[in-house]
């Protein structure tokens, strides 16, 4: 009985895994793509700055 609960565990834990690694992936894509096609000055102007900040190259 306790294998039964210890493999369910397991199965549980990777696909919380995969779904957090999803999750962040389309968090990241989203932000990126926001960011990356945005018209708006300001959004623009924060990415422009934080990727010097960085040592970042963007030109």
């Amino acid at each position: 009985m306790n294998t039964a609960s210890v493999s369910l565990g397991a199965s549980v834990s990777s696909q919380s895994r995969f779904m957090q690694l999803a999750l962040a992936a389309l968090l990241g894509i989203f932000v990126v793509g926001f960011v990356g096609f945005s018209h708006i000055d300001a959004v623009h102007n924060a990415a422009h700055d934080y990727r010097h900040s960085m040592g970042f190259p963007c030109h």
